[in-house]
């Protein structure tokens, strides 16, 4: 309801169970670059690997991790060198970057690897519970002391992210593996939709909602009902048991 433009992109690739949200910044044309450059330098990785398992990395495996997460971590790392050489180059784009967030689905469960203060919510019996942390300067306060509900709120710099996509050369990629269960629902989604809209409210239209587009139609009405401050990008994804 605020914006001129729209930093967000977003991808699913349903064909390898890859989900992606990614929320840009840097300015009105250099944000939306970088979240568009993350999306693609993904997908292109995730579509390389397919046609050739065997093909060179750009970055070793981490042996504590295997195949599939190291392949997602990967694809964000390579993400971020493109985003952060793209703007040493360009001084148009210097200092963009984006947050990202991405599900990999594979046979036994769900990979999620983020960056930013993009999140991951799971949906499972009525409950809803966030699966990322954001790495932001008001999550840092709050882990180092406590603040009281009106000190979060009336938090000066709410929108101070401490890591991201294109801030340096390389990055820390935050992952977790989940064991889904039958109709679990996963929603990724931009700060614009966990900002406006609680975890409660959340709970309440995705549990509400007939099907997923149904859902994502309403949260995102929902968020632009309580003052849709930013863009608003949502993904939503269910497991299904195997017959």
């Amino acid at each position: 309801m605020k914006r001129t433009h729209n930093e967000d992109n977003f991808s699913i690739l349903e064909e390898v169970g890859l989900y992606i949200v990614a929320d840009g910044m840097g300015g009105h044309a250099s944000g939306e670059v970088a979240s568009r450059m993350a999306v693609e330098a993904m997908k292109e990785f995730f579509s390389a690997t397919a046609n050739d398992p065997e093909r060179t990395w750009p970055y070793k495996m981490d042996r504590s991790k295997g195949y599939e997460e190291n392949r997602l971590i990967t694809s964000v790392k390579l993400a971020n060198l493109r985003i952060f050489e793209s703007a040493q180059r360009d001084p148009r784009q210097r200092g963009m970057g984006t947050t990202l967030v991405s599900l990999f689905a594979v046979e036994d469960g769900v990979y999620i690897a983020h960056v930013g203060d993009s999140r991951v919510y799971r949906f499972r019996d009525g409950t809803v519970e966030l699966l990322t942390e954001d790495h932001s300067l008001l999550n840092d306060y709050i882990k180092m002391k406590r603040l009281t509900a009106d000190e979060i709120a009336n938090f000066p710099h709410k929108n101070v992210i401490v890591r991201a996509l294109g801030m340096k050369d390389t990055v820390k990629v935050d992952t977790r593996f989940e064991q889904p269960r039958a109709d679990d629902a996963y929603l990724l989604c931009s700060d614009g939709l966990s900002g406006p809209v609680s975890d409660p409210e959340m709970g309440e239209i995705v549990f509400g909602a007939s099907d997923l587009k149904t859902a994502a139609a309403r949260l995102i009405a929902r968020a632009n009902e309580n003052g849709g401050p930013d863009n608003i990008t949502v993904v939503l994804a269910r497991w299904v048991a195997s017959a």
